[in-house]
């Protein structure tokens, strides 16, 4: 009986013939072959087909990647590549990634459609009506005219577009090559790794409107400029071939968590100008309107000093009743996407302010009423329920917007690096050079070239793509 406990009592134990010296072989899908091949060496990144009817052997785990044998390993239909270019760095030395977002711009006949939430509709597919976006020919019947006084001699011809209206009106494979050609003409630094790039359809796979690409290393700092990068006229001519803007960003921590985004009100927030609709409701002189307007214009392009031209069109204002601005405030047309951007941006922890050359009046009501935290703006003179064609205290314009970014950013204890500006027009400049990242919106041809990043679509949503989030990620944030 004593035997028989201490024989029932003894642990189950290892023995050696149990044991083996390979953790790989025993845990992985893959086993040794039963028939070595001496004569060859073979890694881990050995690929091995065969297309007689017998199966090949199996080879052993042996080996690590090296340069002779790129690092790809294939076993039971998995297909992986094992490389490091998006990985942590090396130790003791230092990440250089540059992010180029490309963002096809379309145009209204062919914008792609959108979800009831604001998003990119998920079953999008390219544009195919007008005759811009067919790779046929010209039809033999379609002349520029109806009078056949002014047909041209000889038959018409196409007129100059796009490369996209020949290889999708998207971002094709073949943008994506070219650019990625361009960018190879530009030095790399002294000493640098082989390039290598990868990249991301943000919105959609078959024909992405968005494609983030990771380019490994950014080209060379003391050549060109991150700020002079963005300017070069390769750069330039490629959007206009490909119909994209293009943002170029270094990839560090900022880009992914912004705290402060700042917006511009007139033509950014709300698709006009407030002092126009202003002008618009007096009658007398009947040319107010076209007038103010031309004034208006000429300062956003930045042909006149903003300060100046501001107070000589509040001055033409002169006896609106103060009313005026609760009556506009339903004639505000808010610019598509602005109400889904700061959702997301409120569920992100972002803060928000608009800093408006317009009136405060209804820069104030529309911040209440998007929930945007700060709201500064120019305050007008009133006396006997009148305009009195006079503004309180600082202008608003280029300087102005400036110091309040630096304002703002210092109260909430944000950093510059982790503030966002956007704006159209010239007074927008100064704070959007302030910020980590100026982003032109539908903007001036100056802002256009000056700004950090432009984007010229249908929808402010898009800046979300600036931080790397993808369609579906954009989606989650407004649902």
């Amino acid at each position: 009986m004593a035997d028989t406990a201490k024989t029932s009592s003894q642990r189950p134990q290892l023995t050696s013939s149990m044991r083996s010296s390979s953790y790989l072989s025993d845990h992985q899908q893959y086993r040794p072959p039963q028939h070595r091949i001496p004569e060859a060496h073979h890694g881990i990144d050995t690929v091995v087909e065969d297309s007689s009817p017998s199966k090949s052997p199996k080879l052993p785990f042996n080996g690590v990647p090296s340069p002779e044998h790129p690092p790809i390993i294939v076993d039971s239909g998995v297909s992986h590549s094992y490389s490091h270019p998006n990985c942590a760095p090396p130790a003791g030395r230092r990440s250089d990634r540059l992010i180029a977002t490309l963002f096809y711009k379309g145009s209204d006949r062919n914008a792609p459609p959108r979800s009831s939430s604001g998003g990119l509709s998920r079953s999008r597919s390219p544009a195919k009506s007008g005759l811009a976006d067919s790779t046929e020919s010209l039809p033999p019947n379609m002349a520029p005219t109806t009078s056949m006084d002014e047909f041209p001699l000889e038959p018409p011809t196409q007129e100059s577009e796009q490369l996209d209206h020949l290889y999708g009106s998207y971002v094709s494979p073949l943008c994506i090559t070219s650019f990625l050609h361009l960018m190879s003409t530009f030095p790399l630094p002294d000493g640098a790794e082989e390039p290598h790039s990868s990249h991301r359809c943000l919105d959609n796979q078959e024909a992405p409107r968005v494609v983030e690409l990771t380019l490994t290393p950014a080209p060379s700092p003391s050549y060109l400029s991150l700020d002079d990068l963005r300017k070069h006229e390769l750069i330039y001519r490629f959007e206009q071939e490909w119909n994209v803007d293009v943002a170029l960003q270094r990839d560090i921590l900022w880009r992914k968590h912004p705290r402060l985004v700042v917006f511009d009100m007139d033509s950014t927030l709300i698709t006009q100008e407030v002092i126009d609709l202003l002008a618009e409701t007096i009658k007398d002189p009947p040319d107010l309107a076209e007038r103010v307007a031309g004034i208006t214009h000429r300062a956003m392009m930045g042909e006149l000093n903003f300060e100046s031209s501001f107070r000589e069109r509040v001055a033409l204002l002169k006896g609106l009743p103060a009313t005026v601005f609760e009556d506009l405030r339903p004639v505000l047309d808010v610019t598509t996407g602005v109400r889904d951007l700061l959702k997301a941006l409120k569920r992100l922890g972002v803060k928000t302010a608009v800093l408006s050359g317009g009136f405060l009046p209804l820069t104030g009501w529309l911040a209440k009423e998007l929930g945007i935290d700060h709201a500064h703006a120019n305050e007008v003179v009133i006396e006997d329920g009148k305009l009195t064609g006079e503004v309180k205290g600082i202008i608003v314009g280029k300087e102005r917007k400036r110091d309040l970014l630096v304002e703002i950013a210092q109260k909430e204890g944000i950093d510059l690096s982790q503030v966002i500006a956007v704006g159209d027009g010239a007074n927008d400049l100064l704070m959007m050079e302030k910020a980590g990242l100026g982003v032109a919106w539908n903007a001036k041809p100056t802002v256009q070239m000056e700004a950090g990043a432009r984007l010229n679509g249908q929808s402010l949503l898009d800046l979300l793509y600036l931080f790397g989030f993808t369609g579906e990620e954009v989606d989650l944030l407004i649902s």
